[in-house]
């Protein structure tokens, strides 16, 4: 029996490959996924990200799952707000991601609970944390619906969970969005990471995961209450929450 297929970018991969692709692109960039970061965005994704923190609802001893948290900035939000007596966990699929993450929460003095684990398959007790957050890592995971299911389980009765992820632009924008993603983004990548591949790769992965009502069904069909979402900066990005009853 044939494997189920799946995109990767613009690319049609087969389901099992599709993680390792991933994973290649995420090892790539680990180092200087920051500086891009801060130079394709202009430093927009810190206030989006301390936007998203603050939606988070969190008090002192709230426990908080950092779902694709890469390098940490979501983690440290988070920390601040929840205090010695509060738990944050910082999960990443791809190592050399979690490492970056892991380092930076060190620097920052706090001492990290950082887990490698899978999305799609979280290995969390159910009805545990205040709040789920993933922030620009579901359009990367292959069963979308599977990873919002489990962070479905693992939240409290209550509890909220938190989407960050770029989204669809003001139609009036797309042009000169496309351009930027297209031409300009890649080039940086070259430039600046030396890896033009994986910023080709970023831009279409945006193109390709669900657009803001389609993610707020999503979530819904999942199980989650009361889903709206915010977008910043025109739709580039969207910020989509929801409450487990």
């Amino acid at each position: 029996m044939s494997d189920k297929t799946t995109h990767f970018g613009f690319k049609t991969v087969a389901e099992s490959e599709k993680a390792k692709k991933v994973a290649e692109v995420f090892h790539s960039v680990a180092q200087r996924y920051d500086i891009m970061n801060d130079v394709m965005s202009a430093g927009l994704h810190r206030v989006w990200k301390l936007f998203a923190a603050e939606q988070a609802g969190l008090r002192e001893g709230s426990r908080v799952l950092d779902i694709a948290g890469g390098s940490g900035d979501m983690s440290l939000h988070f920390a601040k707000r929840v205090g010695k007596t509060g738990e944050v966990i910082l999960t990443d699929i791809n190592a050399s991601m979690l490492a970056v993450g892991r380092d930076r929460m060190l620097d920052a003095g706090y001492l990290p609970h950082a887990t490698q684990c899978d999305g799609e398959k979280l290995p969390f007790p159910a009805n545990y944390f205040d709040c789920v957050c993933v922030a620009f890592g579901l359009r990367n995971m292959t069963h979308k619906d599977q990873a919002l299911k489990e962070m479905h389980r693992v939240l409290r009765p209550g509890g909220r969970l938190l989407v960050l992820e770029f989204s669809r632009v003001a139609k009036p924008l797309a042009p000169l969005y496309d351009f930027y993603s297209f031409k300009i983004l890649p080039f940086m990548g070259k430039a600046i990471a030396d890896d033009e591949a994986s910023y080709r790769y970023l831009a279409e992965s945006i193109r390709m995961h669900p657009d803001q009502e389609t993610l707020k069904a999503m979530m819904t069909e999942a199980g989650f209450d009361r889903v709206e979402y915010h977008n910043l900066n025109a739709g580039i990005v969207a910020l989509h929450k929801g409450f487990k009853y």
